[in-house]
């Protein structure tokens, strides 16, 4: 997996900064905003795998932060740890009520800090709740979405899987690999800002596959735009040559390398509108039919 994702969120620069150094030595990929508000902002557009919160901020304190988060179907999965100079069993149960994962105080103890994320993590991807790549919903919190929306009529789910990706894989290695992930992470949570609404849930189900649950009438649109950009985007991540030649070599054992085009995303749409659903089962088996006839169609 990549490194991990901290935000810390702390308008006291030097505690800021001596988190950053300490995290970013210790292989996180770490990001750091000095209000509330730009904290909001900096989780629309790339998932942290956890935050570090102060509560006391210059424009909207921790507590507000947090509510705004966990009533936001798209960051209401990641782990926060308060982090304030109150000491009160008020001000915890209150942070905790509001579902912070954990609470320390200032003066801190930077090990204390640095094992109390770690935990958090852990116990995160453990339960299946995040990607460690990609920072998404997984497992069991794609599961409870899909139990939810069976009991709605207003919904359309997009499956969706980065075709020609084991390919590139193979050419460019893991790494890379991992990088496109995160990518199309990214790409997902800033077209649903802009597109969809705080109910609207983008979950990672493994490896390259990925999903989308959004209202019925702004699916086409936003599906619509994903693919457009990702087409694009991803050529990014070819270098300089291939990008010119239009497609790479991929090897194949002892037999000639073969020729494969860049990655595309394809996509597979289903909703209550036009289709009943027995069960979660039958909303995933579904989907993924109707992506393949995608992947097919545009082979």
């Amino acid at each position: 997996m990549g490194k991990p994702r901290l935000l810390v969120v702390e308008d006291d620069a030097d505690i800021a900064n001596m988190l950053k150094i300490y995290f970013s030595g210790m292989e996180y990929e770490v990001d750091v905003a000095s209000r509330g508000s730009a904290a909001l902002e900096k989780t629309r557009s790339v998932l942290p795998h956890l935050i570090v919160l102060d509560i006391m901020l210059p424009d909207i304190d921790g507590y507000e932060v947090c509510r705004a988060l966990r009533t936001n179907t798209r960051t209401s999965h990641i782990p926060v740890i308060f982090l304030t100079q109150k000491d009160e069993r008020s001000d915890k149960l209150q942070g905790l009520e509001l579902g912070a994962d954990d609470y320390i105080t200032k003066p801190f103890d930077i090990e204390e800090l640095k094992l109390r994320v770690q935990g958090a993590i852990r116990r995160s991807e453990r339960e299946s709740l995040t990607d460690p790549r990609s920072g998404l919903p997984a497992g069991r919190l794609i599961e409870e979405q899909l139990r939810r929306i069976i009991r709605q009529d207003d919904w359309s789910l997009i499956d969706m899987r980065v075709s020609n990706f084991d390919g590139f894989r193979d050419v460019y290695g893991f790494v890379a690999g991992d990088d496109v992930l995160r990518f199309t992470a990214m790409l997902l949570n800033e077209v649903v800002d802009g597109m969809g609404t705080t109910k609207d849930f983008i979950g990672h189900a493994g490896g390259d596959n990925f999903i989308l649950i959004t209202n019925y009438e702004r699916a086409d649109a936003i599906r619509d735009k994903i693919k457009a950009r990702f087409a694009e985007e991803v050529q990014t991540h070819y270098n300089f040559m291939d990008r010119q030649q239009g497609y790479i070599l991929v090897p194949k054992g002892d037999s000639a390398p073969v020729k494969t085009g860049f990655m595309t995303l394809s996509t597979g749409s289903i909703s209550p509108k036009q289709q009943s659903f027995a069960d979660i089962r039958e909303i995933t088996e579904m989907a993924a039919e109707a992506r393949r006839l995608d992947a097919a169609a545009t082979a």
